[in-house]
């Protein structure tokens, strides 16, 4: 089974928030909370990928990112490759241009189990983090 290369977006507001987005029904692991981003594409890299996907979802730029963490996770239907990223600062304001509601939350407020399986391990490193 082939992995899947996703980046995703850990959006930290001023006030040291994180933005979650609602999945849709449709979609795999739909009605969760997710942190924005999506599939990497052939020819870009994973900095790249957050900037585009970060932007189709939300309609923002993201100027400053740094790596956070790499998760790999198997649903049994499908694996993915999780490349995670502090977006401190971006340009805009996000928006769910995709239809999705959106959430700013404290990271204490994270419920593991309003998350796809393979946000766990983002919530919990967010948990240990300081900012």
């Amino acid at each position: 089974m082939k992995q899947i290369e996703v980046a995703v977006a850990v959006m930290l507001s001023e006030e040291q928030k994180v933005l979650t987005s609602w999945r849709q029904p449709h979609q795999h692991q739909g009605g969760l909370w997710e942190f924005p981003g999506g599939k990497r594409e052939a020819e870009e890299t994973m900095l790249e990928a957050l900037k585009r996907e970060v932007h189709e979802e939300l309609g923002v730029k993201v100027e400053q990112a740094e790596p956070f963490v790499r998760i790999d996770h198997d649903y049994g239907d499908k694996q993915v490759s999780l490349d995670v990223w502090l977006v401190s600062r971006f340009s805009g304001e996000p928006s769910g241009r995709e239809g999705q509601p959106l959430r700013w939350q404290r990271v204490e407020e994270l419920q593991a189990e309003e998350f796809p399986a393979a946000n766990l391990a983002i919530i919990e490193a967010l948990k240990q983090a300081t900012f």
